[in-house]
């Protein structure tokens, strides 16, 4: 066969087989026998290995698992991977529905749709080619998981229209693969995975796509990042445009009209839940209308026009056996329960945390007490009640001590507060934990530097500040436990890499009482860099609307302490970024320009700026970029091929602008 024989012999087989995987692993209805997709492949492989300059990224022979990866890279999101807010009653429900109808009036259509219990994944098409995949990561930064996504049958490799997005969905283990899987790693000995999730998220992870190819994972497509270009006016209307694209997604979804509809949907499903050959933890509750959607807006982590509904959690009985204390890093002496092991909404629970004394008492829990376990929203295990009536006398009262169980050093409890604290600064537990902090996602978040090897270094007096983690070498790092030479330089790489980090990052990890990731962030866009920071007053700080009086006092506590100017100097004479790096954004008091307070929509295709770069410019610049038209919009800007968008600002009267009077006003 010469090439160009084998070139059109290529594409047909490509076709051919596209089509019987979207038959079969999508709609369930393949058309051909399996032995016959078999022998097709087969003969593309062939000819893909004697021609190798035919075979393209979306030929389904890609599917199979490709090269093994050192390590996975950081991707930005399009947008932020938000997470939603939980409902675990009809009340919770009614409440949410009541904000939304006080925001947004009182036509609002829901959608319902099964929540399903998997890795929540973002895929990125380039021209209707599928070009990245990732963790949902912190919501800004995920993992490139691009190989081991390929090998989803579900997931299309090619759009049947040449359109460049970024889709949201949940990639899961089916029960019969999950099943499947476990039987095979008990035959050969192997720990058992404790549920599909737990099998999924560690099959996406894998470093070898190979044994992602041989774990027959699927997903569901949810939602699309950016409507801007798609047409679409509600979310309803997105499902469909993924069902029309070929994407998989969930059938089991009905729109609703009120409230009482969607408590039916979540009656029925609460029955039928086991019946599914998938898990899914709960249903998940959108407003359907994507210019309500915008109305209502996002908090910082979650939006208001969505929520979760989470089934009510399994509950077991077990034996406390004993109450263990634990020094976080500000200082909080926690009590946890170590229960007699028993299995609790699919995974083996030993320990419940009790938070604090007052709780204990609340509770009447004593040790030796049968009590009754259950996972909050089934993840977090708590202890539910004790059963006081199945006491036989041997039981212990628990008593919290009057000196910290690391250092001895005497505890306190500060006014207001119901915790008790250590507040020895050189308390170990306290260091040790303000190191795991540091490194965790959202502060500098540094792959392979997790609680266990933070321990090791620890213990040996390789790092007592996290100024230490950037003075670690390789020779320190090859004598840990279970630390190999390829281990030990990719650690080495993900400290050096961390040091690039924005401002905000370094800030958080600090651990600086009551800053958390969000002040962070408004801190560091505000002072942009560090010594600007540690050099702002009281009343600098109080004047920025995030900033309250208990964080202005701490944030100029912790910066007086000579300690800490003290870790700020070793750390940039270490190469750590001081810099805030992200769009700084401009109050609208401060801003000049005509952007400033302003609701903005792109639509239509730009042919001179990218349209996240004149998002980010218009951001910088004190304005708000809006996916969908309303009567609140102030000016859409509309490019080539600008549809209903364009049409309904006119109908609107809402001012329109073209590229080139973006790009002038914008001053690029």
């Amino acid at each position: 066969m010469d090439l160009q024989t084998a070139e059109i012999k290529v594409k047909e087989l490509q076709t051919l087989l596209n089509q019987y995987n979207y038959e079969y692993h999508v709609l369930d209805q393949p058309s051909v026998p399996d032995s016959e997709y078999d022998r097709l492949l087969k003969e593309l492989i062939e000819i893909e290995t004697q021609y190798p300059e035919l075979k393209t990224t979306d030929s389904p022979t890609q599917r199979v698992g490709g090269e093994i990866l050192d390590m996975f890279e950081k991707v930005q999101h399009q947008s932020q991977m938000l997470s939603l807010g939980n409902a675990f009653n009809e009340q919770d429900l009614r409440d949410f529905d009541r904000r939304v109808r006080q925001s947004a009036g009182e036509n609002v259509s829901y959608v319902c749709e099964l929540k399903i219990d998997g890795l929540a994944v973002s895929l990125r098409y380039e021209e209707g080619l599928f070009v990245l995949g990732a963790t949902r990561g912190d919501g800004s930064i995920g993992e490139n998981i691009t190989a081991n996504l390929r090998t989803i049958r579900s997931i299309p490799l090619r759009l049947n229209k040449d359109l460049s997005m970024e889709v949201r969905g949940e990639a899961f283990m089916p029960k019969r693969s999950f099943e499947a899987l476990n039987k095979l790693k008990a035959e050969k000995g192997e720990d058992a995975f404790a549920n599909p999730r737990n099998a999924a998220a560690g099959s996406l992870r894998q470093l070898d796509p190979r044994i992602a190819a041989s774990r027959n994972l699927d997903v569901f497509l949810y939602g699309v990042s950016d409507t801007g270009e798609t047409g679409v006016e509600s979310h309803s209307e997105a499902l469909d445009l993924l069902d029309t694209l070929g994407f998989k997604t969930n059938k089991e979804r009905k729109k609703c009209a009120n409230i009482e509809e969607v408590l039916e949907f979540i009656e029925k499903w609460t029955s039928e839940r086991p019946n599914l050959v998938y898990d899914i933890d709960g249903i998940v509750i959108k407003v359907d209308s994507l210019d309500q959607q915008q109305e209502l807006g996002t908090t910082a982590k979650s939006p208001r026009w969505a929520i979760a509904y989470k089934f009510p959690a399994e509950e077991v009985v077990t034996t406390l056996k004993s109450i263990e204390l634990s020094v976080g890093r500000t200082g909080v002496i926690t009590p946890t329960a170590i229960l007699e092991p028993v299995r609790v909404a699919g995974t083996t629970v030993q320990r419940a945390s009790l938070h604090n004394e007052d709780l204990i008492r609340e509770k009447d829990i004593k040790m030796g007490d049968q009590v009754v376990i259950k996972k909050a929203g089934d993840i977090i295990p708590e202890v539910v009640n004790v059963l006081a009536e199945r006491r036989t006398g041997e039981e212990v009262e628990f008593h919290m001590p009057t000196h910290c169980p690391e250092c001895e050093s005497e505890l306190v409890r500060l006014d207001g507060e119901v915790a008790l604290r250590c507040i020895n600064p050189k308390c170990p537990a306290q260091i040790r934990e303000g190191l795991i902090h540091f490194v965790s996602r959202n502060a500098m978040n540094i792959d392979g530097l997790g609680e266990k090897v933070i321990s090791q270094l620890f213990s040996k007096n390789l790092i007592q500040d996290v100024a230490d983690i950037y003075k670690l070498t390789f020779e320190q790092l090859i004598g840990l436990e279970r630390m190999g030479e390829k281990s030990a330089n990719n650690l080495l790489e993900a400290i050096e890499a961390s040091k690039v980090n924005s401002l905000e990052k370094l800030l958080f990890g600090l651990g600086i009482r009551h800053v958390g990731a969000k002040v962070a962030k408004t801190l560091a866009q505000q002072f942009v860099q560090m010594d600007e920071l540690m050099n702002a007053g009281y009343e600098q700080l109080t004047a920025i609307n995030e900033i309250g009086e208990k964080m202005a006092d701490s944030i100029v506590s912790y910066f007086e302490l000579e300690e800490a100017r003290a870790l700020i100097d070793e750390l940039k004479a270490a190469g750590v970024n001081m810099e805030y790096t992200g769009p700084k954004r401009v109050s609208i008091e401060q801003s000049e320009s005509i952007f400033a307070g302003k609701t903005v929509v792109l639509t239509g295709k730009l042919e001179k700026l990218k349209r996240n770069e004149a998002k980010d410019k218009i951001e910088a610049l004190g304005g708000n970029v809006s996916g969908s038209v309303s009567k609140k919009t102030d000016i859409v800007i509309a490019g080539e091929d600008a549809g209903s968008k364009l049409a309904k600002a006119q109908e609107l009267g809402i001012e329109i602008w073209d590229e080139e009077r973006l790009i002038e006003e914008l001053n690029v």
